[in-house]
């Protein structure tokens, strides 16, 4: 199982001091957390992609890119790639790149994002994200598993004997979650492709992440991919940890009040008894994660939020810390005690690369047999 961190890139006036970071500085701490998240023993960073102020993240392969330089292990993804306002075209050849870069480290989370105005912005109409959504990644998909591609759409130019630049590293594709809060169909594209799929898991009660999940799991196995159980699940949520968790709480809340997705609206209490958000000891962080298995099954990624909301870098650095020290270690050790022997571990580019040969070779065997 994969865990790691997650940032949305918000540029977020602190609330206990009325410091607003500049842009550089915010930038400049993502990177600190991501080479962070590598030395405490984390498996994964992952950046959202926003086109609009308060974030940051409108490159994320430029971000990634820098970090893959400077990182040895960590593998690096987005929690978010608009597969609806990025032309596939640009998307296929970026993280082709990115993949040769980073020597495999790389996969991505396509969505549709949470902001209305960005359609406009890319020349395109809201009220076909969905539409674009399933086009768009169709097209990427050939894009990055066949030479030449001859291709025509509703929503851009046609292609004529194409071939995008640079081919994937060792032809084998990045991994693709397909990353949700509420969209039904979006399980319904992962499942058919048989890609990931990611549960945002931060705004919603645990019913609803049981039903997204659930759909997932029963057209993986309708398509033909494997058991409901072996579908590749992954999770989002936040957590605030102190030792003590009447300190977490005291210490979280004016960040909480505040949020720009979360203030003025339920409580902290209220959140945090009808959502996964988790603010108290890592000991309860523990015990609240492992209890998502209860109603998800057991899944690959686990990604936690730790830098939302104007929360000081000194102050995240210091929850990377005990994630990797105190919760983690754990959570690896439990979640792989409970995994059964069929359920397949998160996907990387090795193992896809492994079995991409191992077709080859079934293939070929196959074809001599014929003779």
């Amino acid at each position: 199982m994969q865990f790691g961190v997650f940032t949305v890139g918000d540029v977020t006036v602190d609330p206990t001091n009325g410091r607003e970071p500049t842009e550089r500085e915010r930038i400049k701490a993502m990177v600190t957390i991501a080479l962070k998240a590598e030395e405490v023993g984390l498996d994964v960073f992952a950046t959202g992609e926003h086109h609009n102020p308060p974030f940051v993240p409108s490159s994320p392969t430029t971000m990634l890119g820098y970090i893959a330089a400077r990182t040895e292990r960590l593998l690096l993804s987005t929690a978010t790639t608009l597969i609806t306002t990025n032309d596939p075209v640009k998307i296929a050849e970026d993280y082709a790149m990115l993949q040769h870069l980073a020597d495999g480290r790389v996969d991505l989370m396509m969505g549709r994002g949470n902001t209305g105005p960005v359609y406009p912005w890319f020349g395109q109409d809201i009220r076909n994200g969905i539409p674009l959504a399933i086009e768009n990644y169709d097209l990427l998909r050939r894009l990055w598993r066949e030479d030449t591609v001859d291709w025509r759409g509703k929503f851009r130019t046609p292609l004529q004997s194409f071939t995008s630049t640079p081919r994937p590293l060792d032809g084998v594709p990045p991994f693709v979650w397909h990353g949700s809060i509420r969209s039904p169909e979006i399980a319904e594209q992962a499942a058919y492709y048989g890609d990931g799929f990611f549960a945002n898991h931060i705004f919603w009660p645990a019913e609803h992440t049981r039903r997204m999940v659930g759909l997932y799991r029963q057209r993986f196995a309708h398509y033909g991919h494997g058991s409901a159980d072996q579908a590749i699940v992954g999770l989002g949520g936040q957590v605030f940890m102190r030792k003590n968790s009447q300190d977490a709480v005291r210490e979280f809340r004016p960040y909480f009040d505040n949020a720009p997705v979360y203030g003025h609206g339920p409580s902290l209490e209220e959140f945090t008894a009808q959502t996964p958000l988790t603010v108290g000891s890592p000991q309860q962080v523990i015990d609240r994660t492992l209890g998502f298995r209860d109603y998800v099954g057991d899944y690959q990624r686990q990604l936690f939020l730790v830098d939302h909301a104007g929360l000081p870098l000194k102050t995240v650095l210091e929850q990377l810390d005990l994630l990797g020290e105190e919760v983690v270690p754990v959570l690896r050790k439990e979640f792989e005690s409970l995994r059964p022997a069929h359920v397949p571990p998160a996907p990387t580019h090795a193992s896809l690369r492994a079995a991409a040969e191992q077709a080859a070779t079934d293939k070929s065997a196959g074809t001599e047999a014929g003779r």
